[in-house]
């Protein structure tokens, strides 16, 4: 199953409205077909309430296991459905790579 499978199958323990993860590994520096890059939107009732801290903590600890391997960076956008509609179902884009050879 590839990371990104792993990352999709994982996040429906939040109960997803809507779910999207991305490899953005091409827009950085590393090898083709890379799966190190990711930007997770993702839409829940299970973020009522909550501060986006801990809705990010709660991502984190689901994708533990990824982030302590392949995975080298996640952009998180988290909304609860009345945030996602306010927005009209849109998400920043992701700014381009500037690490350089770093990554």
């Amino acid at each position: 199953m590839s990371i990104q499978a792993q990352i999709e199958t994982k996040l429906q323990a939040l109960e997803p409205a809507y779910l999207a993860v991305e490899n953005e590994s091409h827009m950085h520096h590393a090898p083709p077909n890379s799966e190190t890059h990711f930007k997770v939107t993702l839409v829940s009732s299970r973020f009522q309430g909550l501060m986006p801290v801990k809705r990010h903590q709660q991502v984190y600890a689901i994708l533990a296991d990824e982030k302590a391997g392949p995975v080298h960076a996640l952009a998180l956008h988290l909304y609860t459905p009345e945030e996602w509609e306010a927005r009209g179902g849109a998400r920043p884009d992701s700014p381009n790579c500037r690490g350089g050879g770093s990554h």
